[in-house]
């Protein structure tokens, strides 16, 4: 059995301490809020720190609100009462998919939203026992200083896998953040760097506190669509959200957030197709769209090739959805 190394856990009431934790503590800390993902990580030596700042006592973290034009959810509530919400399921559909499609149910009912849009970047070299690991010299991610992805790399490509990235991305979510200068406001799409070792562009001691998603407007259709070999469990090979924004069956605006491909989503914005019907052509040349533009890597457990090509069918199949139901 997994052990954990000896290590020491805070186990703060609010925010403010939280912060001041982090301050403390410095690099030697990593917040810990359901632990799915973090907790394996550390028994297999994966990721290393010495303190851990429990969320679970936080309760400013835990509420879903909804006002006049947005609705608010707490970085620490869990991805099983996301996929239930009444007011998720009433605006933010898919959102709501996407949060069930994390896992298992087990896995949602600890996990939470924050640790979801936290999740650390995966790689077939890197998500294996230590053994392993020492076997193949290590990569960039994990004491070594070569990237076996992409020979002669510089920055790490290992993947972000979360499943509501994406969707949030494709909603228009925004971020509150809380550290040592106070709260700000960061577009999700700017949360994410290009190098899986520090794909997290969170400022020193800085802490997710809630999503803010504007409430789509009348017209606006978001699909979520997840690919991987099992339905429950896996992590996906394929994902990508796609935002269309209809009038009279003609796209007015429209977005593809595609994850599981590297350490940030790739976001595609579809002007160029403004003012076309949506129909079944349109959907050919969406899906064509994403796969000319997005390239998975070899830096997950199935063929690169075959992703890319699931992309585009997926997005295809998004926007046949909605042609289908009459817009």
């Amino acid at each position: 059995m997994l052990r954990l190394s000896p290590l020491h856990l805070h186990q703060p009431e609010d925010l403010a301490h939280v912060v001041a934790l982090l301050a403390q503590h410095g690099q030697d800390a990593r917040l810990l809020a359901g632990g799915t993902d973090l907790l394996p990580s550390l028994k297999l030596g994966q990721t290393r720190t010495a303190v851990l700042v429990s969320l679970r006592r936080v309760q400013q973290l835990t509420e879903i609100e909804v006002n006049s034009d947005e609705l608010r959810i707490g970085a620490g509530v869990r991805l099983a009462q996301i996929a239930h919400d009444s007011d998720v399921l009433a605006f933010l559909p898919a959102l709501a998919h996407a949060a069930s499609r994390v896992a298992s149910p087990q896995i949602r009912n600890m996990g939470t939203l924050g640790g979801n849009l936290c999740l650390d970047t995966r790689c077939r070299y890197i998500n294996q026992s230590v053994l392993w690991r020492q076997a193949l010299g290590g990569c960039l991610k994990s004491h070594g200083s070569e990237c076996h992805v992409v020979p002669g790399g510089q920055n790490c490509v290992a993947a972000l896998s979360s499943d509501t990235a994406p969707a949030l991305i494709a909603y228009g979510a925004v971020l509150d953040l809380m550290g040592p200068k106070g709260i700000r406001q960061l577009p999700l799409t700017q949360l994410y760097g290009a190098d899986g070792r520090r794909h997290l562009l969170l400022e020193a001691g800085e802490v997710l506190i809630a999503a803010r998603v504007p409430l789509p407007a009348p017209g606006t259709h978001v699909t979520y669509r997840k690919w991987a070999v099992r339905k429950s469990i896996d992590f996906p090979l394929v994902s990508v959200a796609i935002r269309l924004d209809v009038a009279a069956g003609v796209l007015t605006g429209g977005t593809i957030a595609a994850g599981a491909l590297n350490p940030r989503p790739r976001v595609l914005t579809l002007e160029k197709w403004v003012g076309r019907a949506v129909d079944a052509g349109l959907a050919a040349e969406l899906g064509q769209h994403a796969f000319d533009r997005c390239r998975p890597l070899p830096n997950l457990p199935y063929d690169a090739d075959y992703r890319r090509e699931r992309l585009g069918v997926e997005v295809r199949r998004a926007v046949l959805a909605v042609a289908d139901a009459g817009n």
